[in-house]
């Protein structure tokens, strides 16, 4: 690949919406915000995710896979300005992301199975991409959204979010005129997804703090979830 990357550790948390209240409260004192959100600290994320006609990234997290990946096509606060693709690898809690930039005309141009100027580009993951299109048989499955609210901390390069609002639609192109329409992934809407990240270690002042009596870490897939209607 192109870029020098590491495998994160990547923990989940299924909370209760008292529980986020309880955690936030603390994290806000130790931690910064992510300069990226907007005036109410979150912002909105849209996925399109992609899988084959057997499901295999589906069916690699639901058979509890060590090692996997998937590709997925990613916008904020629906602002087509700026997508990116990206390839997920998994093993157990560790997490590698490669990412390229496309444009919304490209993004239009995948979605209509237009592959062609992939094959051409300089960037290596559009390259590797056009070719699991093509011999995985790669096809847009179904559009996520959440809403995150994001938080950072410099040692350990520590990010910890919370994930809620997780939303449905099965895949349809007029999802990018916003006339898709979707509904509720999860049981309890107001719960949240946690959800820390780190590099080689997390402080135990993070540890601490995300430590909440009865919550366990959970392997909660966005996309499994969202996928469980069809």
């Amino acid at each position: 690949m192109e870029q020098e990357k590491h495998y994160r550790h990547e923990l989940k948390y299924e909370i209760a919406y008292a529980d986020y209240l309880a955690i936030r409260k603390r994290l806000m004192k130790v931690m910064k915000t992510d300069p990226h959100v907007n005036e109410d600290g979150r912002y909105q994320i849209r996925s399109i995710y992609f899988d084959n006609v057997d499901d295999k990234a589906l069916r690699e997290k639901i058979d509890g896979i060590a090692k996997r990946e998937k590709f997925r096509i990613r916008y904020y606060n629906d602002d087509l300005s700026f997508i990116t693709l990206e390839k997920k690898m998994k093993i157990n809690d560790l997490c590698l992301k490669y990412d390229a930039t496309i444009t919304k005309e490209e993004l239009r141009k995948i979605l209509d199975g237009d592959y062609g100027w992939m094959k051409e580009q300089e960037n290596e993951l559009v390259r590797e991409f056009y070719a699991k299109l093509n011999y995985q048989r790669l096809k847009p499955r179904v559009l996520v959204s959440y809403v995150r609210e994001p938080y950072i901390y410099k040692a350990g390069n520590v990010r910890v979010t919370f994930d809620s609002d997780i939303r449905t639609s099965l895949f349809s192109k007029k999802f990018l005129t916003g006339e898709a329409p979707d509904i509720s992934a999860t049981e309890t809407p107001k719960d949240m997804l946690m959800e820390v990240k780190y590099d080689a270690f997390c402080p135990s002042l993070i540890k601490d703090i995300v430590q909440v009596k009865n919550i366990r870490q959970q392997a909660f897939s966005k996309y499994g979830a969202c996928r469980r209607f069809g």
